[in-house]
């Protein structure tokens, strides 16, 4: 079926070669002159809706490039229907897809957008979600919410819904020993009249025990809506483990400092460590230096699969800053009688 062609740079004001920046700045000054929050013409929408529509394709180089594509022979307003393969292309997956909010980024499947949940900055106006003309829904499909899901379905354009992403940062203890954690996530939508609110939404999450920073947690079907009939996307937690006072992370390996007096160090002797959830007891050997490590084998993070990572404890030989007169006499007499030279070796 034929549709009438929309020259997307004219309706910017921009040339063909514009830069991304120039394409930017034309976008905000037209959407901001035909919002229709601020512009109360008759026809104020429908100019910000042709904007928008312009923008969606203009600001996205891989987009920009398949209609480009089409030719520089057209005007708008001509008859035109879509070259064969246009269809496949879209139906494969060939190209991004628009969502609520955040920036699209490249994954498995096409189909993976990263999601930042409360980031409120960007442009001044977001673009209109709804009502794109039949030429845009020829060339792009459903890809960028073109249609509702009843006229996609019966073309044959069902879509899974996008894949989101999202920070969250756990206590270490929470790491090390897993479980059920509620979590509170902040997101921004736009709603059809190309206004923003942000919305909360809780998530009960199983924490796997032992889990490293960075790793990820799938929540199925938690992602963006799907389309003409599609699956909704998933939603992927990364995993941040907060500083700890007493413990360092390094990857799925924990350290934690020890102090000991000189003479624990000097004699040797049983000591008792921090574990994460509970204590260990080691035998410092007679002699122990400032610095030593003792690995605790399995009380880490866990690497891969069932296998855990080591605590490390590391000795630290501390001194008393206040002596009593006893304690400055007995190290008065040992510093006299020992032949214990550390700068002369």
């Amino acid at each position: 079926m034929a549709v009438k062609y929309q020259d997307y740079y004219e309706t910017l004001g921009v040339s063909r070669s514009a830069s991304q920046d120039e394409i930017q700045k034309a976008y905000r000054k037209l959407a901001r002159k035909y919002h229709p929050d601020i512009n109360k013409s008759s026809d104020a929408e429908t100019k910000f809706k042709q904007v928008n529509e312009a923008y969606e394709v203009l600001k996205d180089p891989a987009k920009r490039k398949k209609y480009d594509q089409l030719g520089h022979n057209w005007q708008a307003g001509d008859d035109f229907t879509p070259p064969p393969g246009w269809e496949s292309f879209w139906q494969t997956g060939g190209g991004s897809r628009r969502g609520g909010a955040g920036r699209t980024t490249t994954g498995s499947g096409g189909r993976s957008r990263t999601f930042h949940f409360g980031d409120l900055g960007g442009s001044d106006y977001e673009p209109f979600s709804g009502g794109f003309s039949d030429f845009f829904n020829s060339i792009f499909g459903n890809a960028f919410g073109g249609m509702d899901d009843e006229a996609a379905a019966s073309r044959g354009w069902a879509r899974a819904g996008e894949d989101h992403e999202a920070d969250i940062t756990i206590s270490l203890e929470d790491a090390f020993q897993g479980g059920k954690k509620t979590v509170t996530l902040q997101r921004r939508e736009t709603d059809s009249r190309g206004q923003i609110h942000t919305s909360r939404k809780n998530f009960e999450v199983n924490i796997p025990a032992g889990i490293t920073e960075g790793r990820r947690l799938r929540l199925g079907g938690q992602g963006g809506p799907g389309s003409g009939g599609g699956s909704a996307g998933d939603l992927y937690l990364r995993i941040h483990i907060a500083p700890h006072p007493r413990f360092r992370v390094n990857g799925s390996d924990i350290e934690t400092e020890v102090p000991v007096t000189p003479w624990e160090a000097a004699l040797g002797g049983k000591i008792t460590v921090p574990l994460v959830g509970g204590t260990a007891t080691i035998t410092l050997p007679a002699g122990t230096q400032s610095g030593k490590k003792f690995r605790l084998k399995g009380k880490g993070l866990r690497s891969s699969g069932k296998e855990r990572g080591d605590l490390y404890a590391v000795v630290k030989i501390a001194v008393p800053e206040e002596l009593t007169s006893t304690e400055r006499d007995l190290f008065r007499q040992l510093a006299e009688k020992s032949s214990f030279r550390p700068r002369t070796k």
